[in-house]
């Protein structure tokens, strides 16, 4: 199974988690998630994906100006959004917990 269909379901928790760390413009989000390994991240994917979860109400955007050339659209977390991102956290960590039990093959308990 390729890393991107992997990702596909886990990558709108990691994109709320890097914007309520900081605010962050679309480039500079991709270029965060390649420094965190995911090389294979591209604007085609991250940009739609901040749409979809402005639409959502999850962040906020906000035009500011920059010090190297044209203005930059910012993206902040909304109250909602930390609400979801704290519900993906404690699905993620149980879906953890689960996949290695059965990579590893544990008994269930």
């Amino acid at each position: 199974m390729k890393e991107t269909q992997l990702l596909k379901g886990v990558l709108e928790g990691c994109v709320l988690a890097i914007i309520k760390r900081q605010q962050v413009y679309g480039y500079e989000l991709v270029q965060i998630m390649r420094d965190y390994g995911f090389t294979t991240i591209v604007g085609g994917t991250i940009y739609p994906l901040l749409q979809k979860l402005e639409k959502q109400g999850l962040i906020n955007s906000k035009e500011l100006t920059s010090p190297d050339g044209p203005n930059r659209k910012y993206f902040f977390i909304t109250a909602y959004g930390e609400e979801q991102l704290m519900n993906f956290e404690e699905q993620w960590n149980s879906l953890i917990i689960k996949v290695n039990r059965i990579v590893e093959n544990e008994e269930s308990e």
